[in-house]
């Protein structure tokens, strides 16, 4: 059985065109849905306040909820924050931190949202308002539902917001498997980084994430994965510098079900990057990861 978060304020309509594809979340749940995979539906509620002024500066988050973000805060995070993505920003690390708590039942689940890698203390970026990872690793930890995560980030952009949260946190390790020469020019500091050359392939890909994710669950021990499983890596990403296939995508995701399972690790992922003008194709491949993800540790 699939367990996956889901709200329909993560879908926002936009008047103007933008490159990040806010339908692409009710895209992937139909996709889900004609898919015939059994699956059942989790409603979240917003992350409370408290929680998100735990790695986010109380200003900050005070101008996203009351959506007062000044205009070169918004042109950095690529869209303005209205009330509905004021909302929906709340809304996806409530989704986070809950896939993570199914996760801890069932041994995967996934938030059908969420991945915002790039958001800072005081700012967002990159399409990222709020860093629901980090966000949800901080609540985890805090009440105890776990020790130790690992925060595993196979978006093509680097995790440099999640790196800069988590950074000195012994207890959270990030992994970023990323394009090194795509966004962000300036990268963070990772526990572990490991950047690819520009059209990297699935082979290649796939030796290098077999070269650091088993020393790292076998070294680190987590007790729960957050994975940042962006499709962006793939060679038709309008934002990718990378040339995954779908098949290498499946794999890829595959590979991080049995690794966690054989250790006994639940997974929690999230929705991150997917980008192009085939949203449906988009709406897919976030899918696919899903129900390959679910059918690897199930």
């Amino acid at each position: 059985m699939l367990h996956v978060v889901h709200h329909p304020g993560y879908a926002v309509a936009r008047q103007r065109t933008v490159t990040f594809p806010h339908d692409k979340y009710a895209l992937t749940m139909r996709a889900l849905e004609e898919s015939g995979v059994p699956m059942t539906v989790h409603t979240p509620e917003i992350m409370p306040r408290r929680w998100l002024e735990a790695v986010h500066d109380p200003a900050y988050v005070e101008e996203v909820i009351s959506c007062t973000v000044p205009a070169a805060k918004q042109r950095r995070i690529g869209f303005d924050v209205d009330e509905r993505v004021s909302h929906r920003s709340q809304l996806s690390p409530g989704g986070t931190w809950l896939a993570a708590r199914l996760a801890l039942q069932h041994g995967y689940a996934a938030n059908s949202a969420g991945g915002s890698h790039h958001a800072l203390a005081d700012t967002g970026a990159g399409y990222c308002v709020f860093n629901d990872l980090a966000v949800a690793a901080n609540r985890l930890i805090e009440e105890g539902d776990v020790a130790r995560i690992l925060i595993l980030d196979l978006d093509v952009h680097q995790g440099d917001g999640t790196a800069a949260l988590m950074a000195g946190r012994e207890e959270v390790f990030t992994l970023s498997l990323h394009a090194e020469k795509n966004f962000p020019t300036r990268k963070a500091r990772s526990t572990l980084d490991v950047g690819l050359p520009d059209l990297t392939g699935d082979a290649d890909y796939l030796d290098a994430l077999a070269g650091a994710l088993p020393d790292v669950l076998d070294r680190f021990a987590p007790e729960l994965i957050l994975l940042q499983a962006g499709v962006d890596a793939h060679g038709d990403d309008k934002l990718g510098r990378l040339a995954l296939t779908d098949d290498g995508l499946i794999a890829r995701d595959r590979y991080v079900g049995l690794e966690a399972r054989r250790r006994g690790v639940p997974v929690a992922s999230t929705l991150g990057g997917g980008y192009g003008d085939d949203r449906i194709a988009i709406g897919l491949r976030h899918a696919r990861t899903m129900m390959t993800l679910s059918a690897a540790l199930g």
